[in-house]
């Protein structure tokens, strides 16, 4: 990578050499991880797979029983929806080890989430509290019509997540920190601001933004339709 630095031009095949070279010691480490994983923490507290789903679990059972303690359906559905974009972004904030497994997770296509018998009913009642109150919200005039509550929830979460799980990267890219508490104040107004904005009657929903003449177009470059 030396001589395209020297000469300004960096391409995507300079970066993926970098990277099939940096794949190596990276699965080394992995493979170490694994071995003392199974041999040492595996003979005391069972196989690496069920342990690792156990504290999945946990992770999960802990977010949703404090949010059941936010009684969001005590609010009006206003004050409701705030209060859960406040928790969610504070929860990440105090838990950055529920992020680390997420990405963890992930990273193995939800694996050993697929094999929980517990997770759906942890994560269902949440979705219902949320549609009951964008139902509310519509009939008050407060909302409009039309709202997935399980994409909002997405949205939400994805707010908080992408901010914080990004953080140093995007502090280092934009040349500013942050990671300081009057950042992450803003970040929260921000996405609050953002959040009700969608949910106010009469603003767009992305389907109605589109004009008829370049919605296909649109559809198409997002998702390319299928060869005939």
């Amino acid at each position: 990578l030396a001589a395209p630095l020297l000469k300004g031009r960096v391409s995507d095949a300079d970066l993926r050499a970098v990277q099939r070279r940096r794949e190596f010691p990276t699965r080394a480490t992995q493979r170490m991880q694994v071995f003392i994983q199974n041999r040492v923490i595996g003979r005391v507290l069972g196989s690496k797979e069920k342990l690792f789903l156990a504290v999945l679990e946990q992770a999960y059972d802990n977010i949703r029983r404090e949010e059941q303690k936010l009684s969001l359906l005590d609010h009006d559905p206003v004050t409701g929806v705030s209060e859960l974009v406040g928790f969610t972004w504070n929860y990440f904030v105090r838990h950055p080890e529920f992020i680390t497994l997420l990405n963890s997770e992930n990273l193995h296509r939800a694996r050993h989430l697929r094999r929980s018998k517990q997770i759906l009913a942890m994560n269902s009642p949440l979705i219902e509290t949320l549609g009951t109150l964008l139902r509310r919200g519509q009939r008050q005039g407060l909302f409009r019509n039309g709202v997935d509550p399980l994409q909002l929830y997405v949205s939400i979460a994805a707010l908080a997540y992408f901010f914080l799980s990004n953080n140093h990267t995007l502090s280092a890219i934009f040349g500013r920190d942050l990671s300081t508490p009057a950042a992450r104040r803003t970040r929260l107004t921000h996405m609050t601001a953002m959040v009700l904005g969608f949910l106010r009657p009469g603003s767009p929903d992305g389907r109605v933004a589109l004009t008829r003449g370049n919605r296909q177009k649109v559809v198409d470059k997002v998702v390319p339709p299928a060869r005939k």
